[in-house]
Parts: structure tokens; sequence; C-alpha cells
């Protein structure tokens, strides 16, 4: 080739590098993304305030009937097993006999005493005037005061029957176990005509139907990072690049104690940590149990 023609294809085939080289040093790299820094991290549970609510009875007897079984939602007030109550009702059934004899007691002492006292008014009526026996106006006064002191000792023991009845009537109610809130049946413990006694043990295990709550296990050195109200967020422990849920701190105990969710025995009876008790931003999903393990991460 002629050496005259090459020159210029060579200068425009360097210009070109140059340029292109320019145009690559122009362009500024993007930098790669940080990932989040946070000021804590650490293991909790879901739970309710209170947690489990465990029922046990409190007489001893056999198991009559069940009302309520594993899985079902109870309100307040619901009946959930009977024990076996002839005893208690007969005691009922007494107590009722006997505040009514009392009270029919009262009306015959009310009546004797108001014919009582109109004898010894006539009488003193007529012995003032001359026209009677002063001992006769005496002795009807004495027998009217006689009534009155049977009739005050009457409403003592109406009061005492009254007071036998509320009780015999406070065990028959003992021997029904009832739910103390709206909650669902996790367990049922009892079966009918098992005998179980106020030492047995849970008959039923309620989930109260409450808000769930995180209760995470903060390391002792953290105690001065974390405060109430931070936001943290939460995620399954045991899914990894799960969704994660926004919460923030309500409160933070301040007893300190072991942990419990460690893994590691040796580092679970070295650790120090104190409970950290944290609410959901939002209703978390249904699928969230109560005991289900979660990772907290604190900060920013």
């Amino acid at each position: 080739m002629n050496p005259r023609l090459f020159r210029p294809w060579l200068l425009l085939s360097s210009a070109l590098l140059v340029l292109s080289a320019c145009s690559r040093e122009d362009v500024p790299t993007r930098p790669a993304a940080a990932p989040p820094t946070y000021l804590a991290v650490a293991r909790g549970r879901i739970d309710v305030e209170g947690g489990l609510l465990r029922l046990g009875v409190t007489r001893d007897g056999v198991v009559a009937e069940i009302k309520a079984n594993e899985g079902e939602s109870v309100k307040q007030g619901q009946l959930l097993a009977t024990l076996d109550s002839e005893a208690a009702q007969l005691a009922v059934a007494a107590a009722l006999g006997e505040q009514q004899q009392v009270e029919v007691q009262a009306r015959q002492l009310t009546r004797q005493l108001t014919f009582a006292e109109q004898t010894a008014a006539r009488l003193s009526t007529a012995a003032a005037a001359g026209a009677g026996d002063s001992q006769s106006a005496d002795e009807a006064r004495e027998s009217a005061a006689r009534l009155r002191d049977a009739l005050e000792k009457n409403q003592g023991d109406a009061q005492a029957a009254a007071r036998k009845l509320t009780a015999a009537r406070y065990e028959l109610t003992r021997r029904s176990l009832r739910a103390p809130i709206d909650a669902e049946v996790v367990r049922r413990l009892i079966q009918p005509g098992a005998a179980v006694s106020a030492q047995s043990g849970a008959a039923f295990v309620l989930l109260p139907n409450q808000p769930r709550i995180v209760r995470a296990e903060l390391n002792e050195s953290f105690t001065g990072v974390v405060i109430p109200g931070m936001k943290a967020e939460v995620t399954d422990d045991s899914v990894n690049g799960s969704t994660p849920l926004t919460a923030h701190v309500v409160r933070i105990s301040s007893v300190l104690g072991s942990s419990t969710l460690e893994d590691d025995p040796q580092v679970r009876a070295n650790m120090r940590t104190v409970e950290c008790i944290l609410a959901f931003d939002q209703p978390p999903p249904a699928s969230l149990r109560v005991g289900q393990r979660m990772l907290v991460r604190f900060g920013p």
C-alpha cells in the first residue's frame, strides 16, 4: 500500500482510540449498595400480654361434662366444663329450706308481737282507769318484750341463713369452669369421668384474643442503646429472606436474666439479657403463631 495513503487512516484510528478511552473515563462507576446498619440485633418470640392462660379447677370432683373443645373460640363467661354437683345442689336446697323456715318464723313472731302489744295497751288502759288488774297488764308487757327479743334473734338467724345460702350457691358455681376472657382453646387436658382437684394442674389452655407482641432478649450491652419508641424490623428467624414487619419498642424490663433463645448451651449460660417488648405497627399476618421465633433488628 502507498505509505501516503496509509498515514491518514493511522491518524484516524489513533484519534478514535483516544476518544473512546476518554469516554470510558468520564462515565462514573456506581458504588455497590451498602447493607443496612442496625444499632442492635436480638432474638425474640411471638407472644401476647400475660402469655397463654392455664385454667384449672378449684374444687375436687369428677368431670361431669365438657362444653368446649380444642380449636374453638370461647367468649368471656362461657361454660367450659362442669364437675359433679349433686352434693353442692343438695347443700343449696338445704340452705334455701332453712332460710324459708326462718322467714316463716319471722312472720309468726311479728303477728304474735302485734297482738301482745295491743293486749298490753288495753290492759294498761284498763288498769289506769281502775277497771282492770295491773298485774295482768305487767304480764302482757313482759310477754310483748319477750316476743321482741325473739323477733330480734330471728333477724340474726335470717342473716345467718342468707349467708349460708350464698356460700352454698358459691360452692355450686365453683364446680363450673368458665372462660374469664374471650380466647381460643389451645389445649383441653381433662376428660369426662376423670377425677380432678386443685392440684391436678391445668384443665384448659387458652390463647387470649389480644394483639400479638414480640418478646425479644436484648443483650445487656445494648440496654443503653435501645430505648422505648425505637423502630425495629421483625423477621422470621427460621426463614431466610422473609418479609420484614415493622414494630416499635414498648418497654424494656429492668430485670436481667439468662437467655432462653440462644442455641449454644455455653453461650446461653453466660449471656445476660433483658426482656424487650415490641408492638407491631400494623396487625401481623395470621400465619404468625404464638411461640414462633423471630429476629429483631433495632435501629435506623
